[in-house]
C-alpha cells in the first residue's frame, strides 16, 4: 500500500517561539495539518481531511487569531488528491482521528466517501451535542449527510493497546486506536504499509519534544493543549499509552512540522 503524507491546512500562528519552540518572537510560526492518502486495492483512503474548501476564510475569529490559517485552496485535501493525479470520487473512505474543525473540514469535498469515526466522537459531535460540543465542533462540515461508519465496544488488542478496531472493508491494514481525552472519542489511526506500522496520533500530543528524555513542549502549544482538552485525566492516560508503543511502530501527530517534514520532505 502506497502512503502519501499531505499537509491539508497550513497554519501560521503569531509567534514562532511560542508555537515551534525556536525562531524569533515576532515571526510567525509554522504548523501543519498532517493527513494521509492511502492507495489501497479498493480505492483511495484519507486519514483526516484537514481544512475543506468551504472553510476557506470561514472558520471564525478565534481560530484565525490562534492558528493563523493560510486559507490556500491548494492546501485542501481535494486539491492535494488532484495534484497526485486522482479524482475526488476515487476517495472511497475517510478515517478521522476526531471531528475538530481542522481535521474534518475536507469531508464535504468527498461527498461519496464513507466516513469512519469512533462512536463516542460521533455521538458527541453529530447525534446529541452538548453545549460544550456545540462550541467546539463546526457542524456544517458534515451538513451534506455523509455515510458514517462508527466503531465502539470492546475491540481488539494491538501492540498491547486494548480496544482497537479494524476499519471495515480495509482488512487489517487500517485500525482505529483509542486515545481519548483531547476530544470525547479521539483516536489514533494505525496504518500498515510495506515497511511496517505507522500511527497517526492526531492531537494526542502536539510536539515531538514531548517524548524526549526531558519532555518539552513550546508554551503556546502547551497552553492550547490544556485549554482544548475534553478530559484531562483521559488525555494523560492516552499519552502514557503512546509512551508504551514499541519502537517498530512509527508515530507522529497532526500538527508538528518537524515530524511532517521527515516523512514528506521539506515544503
Amino acid at each position: 500500500m502506497r502512503i502519501h503524507h499531505l499537509d491539508c491546512g497550513s497554519l501560521r500562528p503569531l509567534c514562532a517561539r511560542l508555537s515551534n519552540g525556536t525562531g524569533p518572537w515576532l515571526r510567525r510560526g509554522r504548523l501543519v495539518c498532517h493527513c494521509l492518502l492511502l492507495e489501497t486495492h479498493g480505492g483511495l483512503v484519507l486519514v483526516d481531511a484537514g481544512i475543506g474548501t468551504a472553510d476557506l476564510g470561514n472558520l471564525g475569529m478565534a481560530f484565525r487569531l490562534f492558528a493563523g490559517p493560510v486559507y490556500d485552496p491548494a492546501d485542501t485535501a481535494v486539491a492535494r488528491v488532484a495534484a497526485l493525479g486522482f479524482r475526488p470520487e476515487d476517495v472511497t473512505d475517510i478515517v478521522v482521528t476526531h471531528l475538530d474543525l481542522d481535521h474534518a473540514g475536507g469531508i464535504a469535498d468527498f461527498p461519496r466517501a464513507r466516513v469512519h469515526v469512533d462512536a463516542g466522537e460521533h455521538a458527541a459531535a453529530v447525534v446529541a451535542p452538548s453545549w460544550r460540543a456545540r462550541l467546539r465542533y463546526v457542524r456544517r462540515q458534515w451538513g451534506h449527510g455523509p455515510r458514517w461508519e462508527t466503531y465502539g465496544g470492546a475491540g481488539e488488542e494491538w501492540f498491547g493497546m486494548a480496544g482497537t478496531h479494524r476499519i471495515r472493508a480495509l482488512a487489517d491494514e487500517v485500525r482505529l486506536v483509542p486515545l481519548s481525552g483531547h476530544s470525547p472519542g479521539h483516536c489514533g489511526v494505525a496504518v500498515r504499509g510495506d515497511d511496517g506500522w505507522i500511527l497517526h496520533c492526531g492531537d494526542a500530543y502536539f510536539h515531538h519534544g514531548q517524548f524526549a528524555p526531558e519532555p518539552r513542549c513550546p508554551p503556546g502549544l502547551a497552553v492550547f493543549q490544556w485549554a482544548i482538552q475534553w478530559d484531562a485525566r483521559e488525555r494523560r492516560r492516552s499519552f502514557d499509552r503512546l509512551r508504551a508503543v514499541p519502537p517498530e511502530v512509527r508515530r507522529f501527530c497532526a500538527h508538528d512540522p518537524a515530524e511532517f517534514d521527515v516523512r514528506a520532505g521539506p515544503p
